[in-house]
């Protein structure tokens, strides 16, 4: 099977949004009216992003999530995509599993596949990504991480430390029931983009970013880029993960036994969550409520922002702790 028969079969699909998609040398997007692009890429390296074992439909999955997380974060609706694939070998099951993946999830968020390319080489995945922010009297509206203001209150999606956990358990560091690593190892390899709440807080979050490297680290973006430092309170974060269904079922024989040290690890400097963390005023809590309502996105308040630059951390308590919590760096 040739590289243009690979992309025929498994790839191309007719044009919808994009006025000329695949099987061009360039593809036309055109925004809507009032419209302004937001545009991410990134990229997945076997080994360093992945297993060698994982399931190509999963794979495909995720490729797409994490560029629909950073849309999320962005507060802008998911358009289209490109693909650009490199294969050790042209593996007609290992393309099936992985198109169905990716499609899959594309489809439900309405996002377009219209080009790309493929080579031969170590397997290594990149997306972008485009998506659409509307514009106010010619102000976008889009989420941003400069945007966080000194008292305003500090939220965050979902549950964090999931994906950490599997991590953990799949490189040996620890065990766990099996039921647990397979409901966390759905959140690592299967993430859901909070594409619905990132819409929902336009207008209301004053500041956004997704969890990729660790809830310090990322948040740490956003008080470099808004100039503020903030108070977290981290035994909130690790509720999130010890309220988890899944998790209260095996309390009892497992989890009581790891300490409150590890809970904090895996929910402050984890990783691969892909929740979004977000600031508002107090004024907008209500605002708030009822854009995690409407996006069925569980979200909870874990601090504050603050006018002085830094990072305070304390426990259930109100005791200060040290940040001693290092977020995943490629190049660290």
């Amino acid at each position: 099977m040739g590289e243009f028969d690979l992309i025929a079969r498994y790839f191309k699909r007719p044009a919808r949004r994009a006025d000329v998609g695949i099987g061009d040398d360039c593809a036309l997007l055109r925004p809507a009216p009032g419209m302004q692009l937001a545009i991410s890429s990134d990229m997945l390296v076997q080994g360093r992003h992945f297993f060698s074992d994982v399931d190509p439909r999963t794979l495909g999955h995720k490729a797409l999530a994490v560029n629909l997380s950073d849309l999320a974060a962005c507060g802008a609706k998911p358009l289209a995509f490109t693909l650009a694939l490199a294969l050790p070998q042209a593996d007609e099951a290992w393309l099936a599993g992985f198109s169905q993946g990716l499609l899959a999830l594309a489809d439900a968020h309405g996002c377009e596949l219209i080009g790309g390319d493929t080579t031969a080489g170590p397997l290594n995945i990149c997306i972008t990504v485009f998506g659409e922010v509307p514009l106010h009297h010619g102000r976008s509206q889009a989420l941003l991480r400069s945007g966080a203001q000194a008292g305003d209150d500090l939220y965050v999606s979902g549950t964090l430390g999931d994906a950490r956990l599997a991590l953990d358990v799949l490189l040996g560091r620890l065990k766990v029931p099996e039921p647990v690593l397979s409901a966390a190892r759905l959140r690592l390899e299967t993430p859901t983009p909070r594409v619905a709440l990132g819409l929902a807080l336009r207008g209301i979050a004053s500041a956004a970013i997704d969890v990729s490297d660790g809830l310090l680290g990322d948040l740490g973006h956003i008080l470099e880029c808004s100039a503020v430092g903030a108070t977290v309170e981290v035994d909130s974060t690790i509720g999130l993960i010890a309220a988890h269904a899944y998790y209260m079922s095996y309390r009892s024989t497992f989890f009581n036994d790891i300490s409150i040290e590890q809970w904090r690890a895996w929910a402050l400097a984890g990783g691969d969550d892909y929740e979004l963390i977000f600031t508002a005023a107090p004024s907008q809590h209500e605002a708030v409520l009822a854009a995690s309502q409407l996006s069925q996105t569980p979200v909870k308040r874990i601090g504050q922002i603050n006018a002085k630059p830094g990072l305070q951390l304390l426990d259930s308590l109100s005791h200060s702790l040290p940040n001693r919590y290092a977020s995943f760096d490629h190049f660290a």
